[in-house]
């Protein structure tokens, strides 16, 4: 019983040892959408059903020591005249050439149709190369900017099995 506990603790201990963990602390820039198509709900004024993807530029960030480069987000939308809540996937291209992919879930507040500021929670699902097994989940936080893009600061963590 002893030895299985042994061989037990050895085993959690080289898995942990070759899980590589690390803080995710990144800033985004974000076009409008490129490419917008919506259609209205007919239950109100302003109600519509909305799919958008667009892309970001990393102003900081990294996974590891790999730098982040750009991001492409694809959503879908439930807005009104003042919120829009969204979900969907934010593709981060690494200067490496991998790929990290984030699925999303948040709201924004809106004025005249733009952003003003916005929260989101993700989490990690998948990726390419040496991130394909990654983990992790965080969230964000955003503002709208006066040329209609939009500046993200988020936060979280991350592992990956070697």
């Amino acid at each position: 019983m002893r030895n299985c506990v042994l061989v037990m603790c050895l085993l959690f201990l080289c898995v942990t040892l070759s899980a590589a963990q690390g803080n995710i602390s990144s800033q985004w820039k974000c076009d409008k959408p490129s490419e917008q198509h919506s259609i209205a709900v007919p239950d109100g004024e302003g109600h519509n059903y909305g799919i958008a993807q667009g892309k970001c530029t990393s102003e900081k960030g990294s996974m590891g020591d790999v730098k982040e480069q750009e991001g492409t987000y694809s959503e879908f939308g439930d807005m009104t005249s003042s919120t829009n809540q969204n979900h969907g996937m934010f593709v981060v291209t690494l200067v490496d050439g991998d790929k990290v992919f984030y699925r999303y879930h948040g709201t924004q507040s809106l004025k005249d149709g733009k952003i003003v500021s916005g929260t989101n929670r993700w989490t990690l699902a998948g990726g390419t190369g040496k991130y394909k097994a990654v983990k992790g989940e965080g969230g964000c936080k955003g503002k709208g900017n006066p040329d209609d893009s939009s500046t993200w600061e988020c936060e979280g963590s991350y592992s990956v099995v070697k």
